[in-house]
């Protein structure tokens, strides 16, 4: 099930309200030995979305039961998948594992021990509540053992940040709302929150926030930087700013393309065409240079300049992003790099 945004976009569910939803229907076919064809779940702000269970299983002492995800218009690369949930007696409480497809935590600084099933704090809440829920009505004990698969789960992990946080095996089970909300960006943006937790619980002196893939690679050789210390910020350099804030490092380099950089630098916070644009008046300006007026775009601009304005540029974007951190994180701590799009370096403000 899905529903229409005030945008006209539909929105979609997460997979931790998808696992819940089959963790219902799994539980309920293992109490009454009997399949659903749907169940409604609460959502942690009180929603009540009503979700197709599309997959039934049992055996000796358990049940399971799956949901396919609709991330609503998202382009998210969980959509489509089938989420299922087996559901068996544990020895006591509610017990998660990971099954076929799903995660397993290898590396310090996220919000789950090392070797936990990567299913979510909030998801794993939102089960527990069902199955609290179920079990006041059945009379019994809440004592399952939940087992969350993602069928192709493993393959469909490697486009995603676990790789690079340490978790293996598979995809994460996430949300905090259960509803996706179509280009709201919030899941990547706590995935680069999460790449900073794992970079700093591992003890690493710098990262790299990075706009693109070509950016990213350029400037982890040039600091010879692990694949961990590497954050795919892409254009949300103030939300992955405004978290260093909070949790800081040591060194900071951020590298991106003379696009994305001229918008930093014009004081954006938000890189994307959608949401920001180059003013050339205001770019000449800042250059110096009145033939950047008039361009009709980045690459026209450096064309029409050259170096000058790429060193213009990273000058101007370190300025912009010190003035994010109010003075407190030291300029020396603090790179700029401006690449082109052959993957060449054109200008680089270090210390």
């Amino acid at each position: 099930m899905s529903d229409t945004s005030s945008n006209n976009l539909r929105r979609g569910w997460t997979t931790g309200a998808c696992a819940t939803a089959a963790t219902k229907a799994a539980l309920l076919e293992l109490l009454t030995g009997k399949p659903v064809s749907t169940v409604s779940i609460r959502l942690p702000r009180g929603e009540m979305p009503v979700f197709d269970i599309t997959h039934h299983a049992s055996g000796d002492g358990w049940a399971e039961a799956g949901v396919i995800k609709d991330a609503g218009d998202d382009p998210d690369v969980t959509h489509g998948l089938l989420i299922v949930a087996r559901v068996r007696s544990s020895d006591g409480g509610v017990q998660f594992a990971a099954g076929e497809g799903v995660g397993r935590v290898t590396r310090k600084g996220l919000p789950l021990d090392v070797g936990q099933p990567a299913i979510n704090p909030v998801p794993r809440q939102m089960m527990d509540e069902v199955i609290s829920e179920i079990s006041v009505d059945y009379g019994i004990s809440p004592d399952f053992r939940v087992e969350i698969s993602i069928p192709g789960g493993r393959e469909i992990a490697k486009k995603t940040w676990n790789p690079r946080l340490g978790i293996v095996d598979g995809l994460s089970v996430l949300g905090t709302t259960g509803i996706v909300r179509p280009f709201s960006c919030s899941a990547w943006i706590a995935s680069i929150h999460r790449g900073i937790d794992v970079a700093r619980a591992d003890g690493l002196m710098h990262v790299a926030g990075t706009t693109g893939a070509t950016s990213e690679k350029v400037v982890q050789n040039l600091y010879s930087l692990p694949d961990h210390a590497m954050l795919d910020m892409g254009d949300f350099v103030g939300g992955m700013l405004k978290y260093l804030r909070r949790h800081p490092v040591p060194q900071l380099t951020i590298g991106g393309g003379i696009g994305k950089m001229s918008k930093l630098a014009l004081g954006a916070m938000d890189l994307h065409s959608s949401r920001s644009q180059i003013d050339f008046k205001k770019l000449s300006e800042l250059i110096g240079d009145d033939r950047i007026d008039g361009a009709n775009s980045a690459l026209d601009a450096y064309e029409r300049v050259g170096e000058k304005m790429a060193l213009r540029v990273a000058e101007a974007a370190k300025r912009n992003t010190l003035s994010q951190f109010e003075g407190y994180f030291p300029p020396e701590k603090l790179n700029i790099v401006v690449i082109d799009r052959s993957g060449n370096v054109r200008a680089k403000v270090e210390g």
